[in-house]
C-alpha cells in the first residue's frame, strides 16, 4: 500500500484485491460480541470535513474506533475555517496535534492531493470526496459489495471482478463516485458502461476506460450490477433535463426494468436516494438492492484502508484461527 489514498486510479489490481481481502477479515470483527481490534491504539485519525456528510463521516469514525484509534472530528462550520483560515493553516494545526491520518472531504477538486503533497502534514491522507473529482473508498466498498454478491464472501478471496458487466446510470457529470468506480472496476477487470442523458455526460468521457450509452433499456438486460446515481440538484446550475418526470421515465430504474436484469444481478445506490426519481420504492426495497449492505460494507472497507495505511501489510486476522493475534477479548 502507498502512503496516501487520493484516487482509485492510483491502485493496482493487487492493491485493490489486498484491500478487499483485508475488508473481508475486518467484516468478521462485526460479528463478535466486542467489535474491536487494538491495531491502531495510540494513533490519531482526524476527520476533516469541509462539506456536509453523515454517512461517510460516521463510517470513517466507526472504522477508526473499531481499530482502537483516537478520533477527532473537525467540521468547517463553526471552526476557524469559517473565519477565513486557509487549508494550509488548518493542516499545520493538525500536524501540531500529532495527526497520524487525515480523512478529508472538500468541496474543491484536488484539495486532498494538495494536502498530501504539500509537506504540511506528515501523516497519511485519505480522500473522502473532493468536489466532482473522486471518492475512492466509495468505489472500494461498491466493489466489495459486488464481489460478495456476485462471487461470494469466501469464494471471492484473492479474486477480482473479471468479466463482470457493470452499468452506472445517472448524473455522471457531477459524480465523483462514478469517476472512482470507472477507474477501480476496470482495474479489477470489469466492463463498465455509463448511461446518462447527453447533458450529464462529461466532456472527454471518450478517454475514460468505459463504454457510454444514452439508452438504459439497451444495456440493463446484460448487466450483472446496475448502479443508480443520485441526481445532484445541489451541484446543478442549469436545466440539464426537461422535467423530473421525464428523467425518471427514461433513466429511472423501476420494477419492469429490474425484471429484465439477469438472474442474480444486483441493484446498487451510493445514497442518499431520491425515491421516485432515479429509483422507485419497489426497486429500493427489493432483495436485489444492496444500498443498506453498502453502508455496512463501508465500515469494513474503511477499517481495511486505515489498517493498511497505518498498521502494516501483515494479515489483520491470523489465518486458520479466525481470530486476531491480539484482540480486545484476549486482554
Amino acid at each position: 500500500m502507498k502512503r496516501h489514498l487520493i484516487s482509485a486510479a492510483d491502485l493496482t489490481r493487487d492493491d485493490a484485491v489486498l484491500i478487499l481481502d483485508t475488508a473481508e477479515e475486518m467484516a468478521r470483527v462485526a460479528d463478535r460480541p466486542i467489535k474491536k481490534l487494538p491495531t491502531l491504539r495510540g494513533r490519531t485519525v482526524v476527520n476533516l470535513f469541509f462539506e456536509d456528510s453523515t454517512r461517510t463521516r460516521i463510517s470513517f469514525e466507526a472504522a477508526a474506533k473499531r481499530l482502537s484509534a483516537d478520533v477527532i472530528n473537525f467540521s468547517a462550520k463553526g471552526s476557524s475555517v469559517s473565519k477565513g483560515e486557509s487549508l494550509k493553516d488548518t493542516a499545520l494545526t493538525l500536524e501540531a496535534m500529532g495527526a497520524d491520518a487525515v480523512v478529508i472531504r472538500h468541496h474543491d477538486s484536488g484539495a486532498p492531493h494538495r494536502l498530501a503533497t504539500s509537506g504540511w502534514i506528515g501523516g497519511s491522507v485519505v480522500n473522502a470526496g473532493d468536489g466532482t473529482h473522486e471518492h475512492p473508498t466509495q468505489a472500494l466498498l461498491d466493489a466489495f459489495t459486488m464481489r460478495r454478491r456476485l462471487v461470494g464472501a469466501d469464494a471471492g478471496l484473492g479474486k477480482d471482478l473479471a468479466g463482470r458487466r457493470i452499468t452506472i446510470v445517472g448524473d455522471i457529470l457531477h459524480s465523483r463516485v462514478a469517476r472512482s468506480n470507472v477507474h477501480l472496476l476496470t482495474t479489477l477487470g470489469a466492463e463498465v458502461t455509463l448511461v446518462a442523458p447527453p447533458t450529464l455526460v462529461p466532456i472527454g468521457v471518450e478517454k475514460w476506460p468505459c463504454h457510454v450509452s444514452y439508452d438504459l433499456d439497451s444495456v440493463v438486460a446484460e448487466s450483472d450490477a446496475v448502479m443508480m446515481l443520485r441526481v445532484q440538484r445541489e451541484r446543478m446550475n442549469a436545466a440539464f433535463f426537461p422535467t423530473e418526470r421525464e428523467y425518471a421515465r427514461r433513466y429511472g430504474l423501476d420494477g419492469d426494468r429490474m425484471a429484465r436484469m439477469p438472474q442474480g444481478a444486483i441493484v446498487m445506490h451510493p445514497g442518499p436516494m431520491n425515491r421516485g426519481m432515479e429509483i422507485t420504492a419497489e426497486v429500493a426495497d427489493s432483495p436485489r438492492c444492496t444500498a443498506v449492505e453498502q453502508v455496512t460494507n463501508g465500515v469494513s472497507i474503511r477499517m481495511a484502508v486505515l489498517y493498511l495505511l497505518l498498521g502494516g501489510n501483515e494479515p489483520a486476522i491470523t489465518a486458520g484461527t479466525g481470530t486476531s493475534t491480539r484482540t480486545e477479548e484476549s486482554k
